[in-house]
Formats: structure tokens, C-alpha cells, sequence
């Protein structure tokens, strides 16, 4: 029998995570990547420059609208691409290709305690004009390889950023 409802009263405490996708847009224009400075209230790397993303929510798994029926279990296909369209427009007021790029991933553990596992991607830019998220984001800039060392980044966004130019100037 399917899912009723979304839960944890079956869930093995030492295996619970959230899931975060964050991905690094690139322009083709002017071969550039977008850098969104976090706000200074942020749980995690307040202050820091990084990319676009954000987490699986509950409110993304509709009991009602699986994209597939896989027996009892129900399947949402391109979830991870679903929830960087929509954070990449939230965040940044942009539309990007829905064909992702896997750079990597990371597991970490927040300052309140609640593990993560992250995956990164990379993506084109398709359209609009960089509006920032109130309350969230407090500045933005397109950055080329040379220009990031210039910004106070989390670990890692320099080089995936240097990762994402090379690989499209490549396709």
C-alpha cells in the first residue's frame, strides 16, 4: 500500500538529513558566474558569498501528484532540478536551463546540529535580471575565474565556480 502521509515515525533517527541542492549558474555572454551574498542573520555562513540553492521540502513530495507509481512507492522525478529552478528564482529573480551539470557533493553538520548532505550542479542562465531575496541576500555579482578570489566565499564556491567555466567553455 501507497504512502497516506508524510512521516517520521518509521524513520531511523541516525539516518535523518536534509537534503540541499545549490547550483552555479553560468552566462554564456559574458562567461560569468553569479555570487549572492547571504545575509548577516543566516544560520549558516552568515555574511558569506555562495550560489543559489536550497532545500527538499516535504511540500515538494505531493502524496497526491507522484510523478510515477513504482508499486507501492512513490517516485518524483527531476526533484533536484524541480527545487533549483524554483530557488535559483526565488533567490536571484532568474531562469536557468534545466539540464544540470553534477560538479560534486559534501555532507556536513550545521552549528545547530542538524546534518546535511549537499549536492552541487551547474547550470546555464536563461533569463532575467538578478532580484534578490529580501531578507536573505544582500548583494550579488558575476564573477569570472579570476575575479572570485576577490569575494569572501564558503569553501569550495571559488573552485566550483572555476570548475562550471571550464566545463561549459568546453560544451
Amino acid at each position: 500500500m501507497s504512502a497516506k502521509e508524510i512521516s517520521l515515525n518509521h524513520a531511523h533517527q541516525n539516518k535523518l538529513f536534509y537534503f540541499v541542492a545549490n547550483v552555479v549558474v553560468y552566462r554564456d555572454s559574458d562567461k560569468k558566474c553569479l555570487l549572492l551574498k547571504r545575509g548577516d542573520n543566516e544560520k549558516v555562513h552568515p555574511g558569506k558569498y555562495c550560489v543559489p540553492g536550497g532545500k527538499l521540502e516535504w511540500s515538494d513530495l505531493p502524496l497526491e501528484q507522484p510523478t510515477r507509481r513504482n508499486g507501492d512507492v512513490l517516485d518524483y522525478e527531476n526533484a533536484i532540478e524541480k527545487l533549483l529552478l524554483r530557488e535559483v528564482g526565488e533567490e536571484a529573480g532568474l531562469i536557468i536551463h534545466d539540464h544540470l551539470h553534477y560538479i560534486n557533493s559534501v555532507a556536513f553538520i550545521r552549528p545547530d546540529g542538524i546534518p546535511v548532505v549537499l549536492a552541487k550542479f551547474a547550470a546555464r542562465y536563461k533569463d532575467g535580471k538578478v532580484v534578490l531575496e529580501k531578507g536573505s541576500f544582500t548583494d550579488h555579482a558575476w564573477v569570472d575565474a579570476s575575479e572570485i578570489e576577490g569575494y569572501d566565499c564558503i569553501a569550495g564556491i571559488a573552485q566550483e565556480v572555476r570548475e562550471t567555466i571550464d566545463l561549459f567553455r568546453k560544451v
